[in-house]
Order: C-alpha cells, then structure tokens, then sequence
C-alpha cells in the first residue's frame, strides 16, 4: 500500500507520556494538553511510524517494528516500548472507544510491516543499520500533520524498560484490587449493619404481632359475648313490645318504664355497635402488621444472601492478590536474571569491539 509521506494513514488525539529514565515506573508527560498522534507510511525508507509533535517539537517518533506490543492498561490508557528509542511511551485518551481504535490501527500497522520484512526482495529499503539515532522531522512534515522520515535510535534494547513497563502493569492491577477489596470491605460492613438493623426491627415486630395476636383473640370473645348480649337485648326488647298492648291497663306509669326500658336498651345496642366496628378496624391493623413482618423477614433474607456474596467475593479478592503478589515476584527475578545475562553478552561484545579495534589498527 503505497501512501504519500505527507498523509497520516490514522490520526486521533490524545495526552502524551514517557516513562521516568530515573525511576522506570513513574510517567512524565509530554504534552501539556492532548495533541495529534499519527500513523505514516514513509515510503522513502519503507517503513510506518508513529508521529506526535507539539508545537515544533517532536513528543513521539517511533518506528513500528513487527515484534512491537501495544498494551491496554486502563480502560483509557495504553503504552508501548520502543527499544529503539530506548524509552515507554503512554497515552491517555478522552474515552475507552478511542483507545481501542488505536489498537485496531496499531495491530493492523504492525502486520502490515511484518510483511514488509518478510518480502524477499524490498523495494526502496534502505539496509544500512541504524547508527545516528533518531531520525530528524523537516518542517514541511511539522506542517502536514508531523510526518517522519529517519530511522529511531539504535540503541540495543534494554529489558529494564520492558521490566519497568511490567511493574507498571502490576502496579496498576494490585492498586485497583487494594481498591476492590476496600471496597468490600466497606459494603460487606454496611450490610452488616442493616442486616443488624432488620433484625431488631423484625424482633420488634414480632413481639408486637405476638402482643396483637393475643389482644385479637381477647377482643374476638369480647365481640362475640356483645353479640350474643345484643342478640339477648333484641330478643328481650321484642318480648317487652309484645306486652305492652295487653298490660296498657295497668296504666301510664307501667308504659312510661317500658319506655325508658327501651330507650337503654336501644343507646346499649349503638354502643355495641360501634364498639364491634372499632374492633374490626384494630383487626384489620393486625392483619397488616402481618403482611410487614412477612415481607421484612424475606428482605431479610435476601440481606443475608448478599453479605454471603461480598464474603465469598472478598474472599476470591484476597487469594487473587495474593497470585498477583507472587506472580509479580517471579516476573521480577526473571527480569534480574535477563538483565544480568544481556550485561554479560554486552561485555563479550565490548572486548570483541577492542579486539577488532586492535585488530584494524595492525
């Protein structure tokens, strides 16, 4: 795919960051706000490239090798290590969609010059090895989207960037599990807490239902012996009217008692009435205490379910730091003993440099 040097095959924007040469772990930004990062084909020298430039300077110019990794290491964060330019670059992006498209170009960019090196015959590659460092961006290429055209820096790769881009990574893991686990730790006790809570107010309404049951009962036989005294009073007030006629001769002072008789009678009636109605209001409440403590004791459970949950969850959180704890140890002494190995193949090929000097010089 033959592209002008001066079109950016992928743009989008994000901040830019490189990793501490010092401390290896911490990252030191490049730009002070998100700046273009582009994708170039330079078909001078047959190669793709990954340029930023803020202002007039150059913050990225990296050339895409197919052994290169782009890791994901936050939902908006990505880096990659360029042993050529023997540093880690970072980027911060504004959502975790751009980020991904990054990637997707990045791969797709990174298999594309796979197949560049893997032709046999390469048009227009230039073969001599790297000796001058990185690669200097004319203006023309500033001021069309900050094209590169040079080879990076030819440094021999260190791992100690590798290491130090893998302690990144598991710092950044162990940080989000201390998190998760705080986390936990806080929802399983305010769980407790409300679990605490219904309890006591379960205890309370149950002792309340029982007290309620128990006066239900009192006032059904209370209500039933009204009945019956009503039923008793009717029935005795029908008998009285019955003898009002056939004893009227007994005269005015008989009938103004009856009288009487059935006016204490009647207001005794209203008042069993309205006394069963209160009653029947009481049992209603009842009834709906009820129903609460029924759906307070499934809340209840359901309660206690998920403190179950965030135990078990606290639990997994524990062992998984743990493994990321002992795996983050293997990979460091694996990282010492490749550092060592690559200081020692360093000072073979420093005295074979002395001794082809020497050579040449005789």
């Amino acid at each position: 795919m033959e592209l002008k040097t001066e079109q950016p095959i992928f743009t989008t924007r994000a901040h830019v960051f490189q990793i501490d040469p010092n401390t290896k772990k911490n990252w030191l930004p490049s730009s002070k706000q998100a700046v273009t990062v582009s994708f170039f084909f330079d078909s001078t020298r047959n190669s793709y490239r990954i340029i930023s430039v803020d202002g007039s300077k150059a913050i990225i110019n990296s050339t895409i090798s197919s052994t290169m990794t782009f890791t994901k290491t936050s939902q908006k964060f990505g880096q990659w290590a360029d042993t050529r330019a023997n540093t880690v670059y970072g980027l911060g992006f504004s959502t975790e969609m751009e980020l991904n498209k990054f990637i997707e170009e990045f791969e797709r960019v990174k298999e594309a010059a796979l197949e560049i090196t893997s032709e046999p015959s390469k048009k227009g590659i230039d073969s001599t090895p790297v000796q001058n460092g990185s690669a200097k961006i004319t203006n023309n290429e500033i001021n069309h989207a900050k094209q590169s055209s040079g080879d990076s820096t030819g440094s021999i790769p260190n791992p100690v960037h590798i290491m130090a881009s893998s302690d990144a990574q598991l710092k950044y893991e162990n940080d989000r599990l201390k998190i998760a686990l705080a986390q936990s730790s806080n929802n399983a006790k305010k769980w407790e807490l409300e679990l605490q809570t219904l309890k006591n107010n379960n205890a309370r309404l149950t002792t309340a239902l029982q007290e309620s049951t128990s006066n239900v009962e009192e006032w059904k036989r209370q209500l039933s012996a009204y009945k019956e005294e009503n039923v008793r009073l009717k029935k005795r007030m029908k008998e009285l009217e019955a003898t009002v006629e056939p004893e009227a001769q007994n005269g005015h002072s008989d009938t103004a008692e009856l009288e009487s008789r059935v006016q204490e009678l009647t207001l005794a009636h209203k008042n069993k009435d309205q006394e069963v109605e209160g009653l029947s209001k009481r049992l209603e409440e009842v009834s709906g205490l009820a129903e609460e403590n029924t759906r307070l004791s499934s809340e209840l459970e359901k309660t206690t379910s998920n403190v179950d949950a965030l135990t078990s969850r606290l639990t997994d959180l524990e062992e998984k730091l743990q493994q990321e704890r002992a795996t983050r140890e293997e990979n460091s002494t694996q990282m010492t003993t490749l550092h060592e190995q690559l200081g020692s193949t360093l000072e073979q090929l420093a005295s074979l440099h002395i001794h082809l000097g020497k050579s040449l010089n005789h």
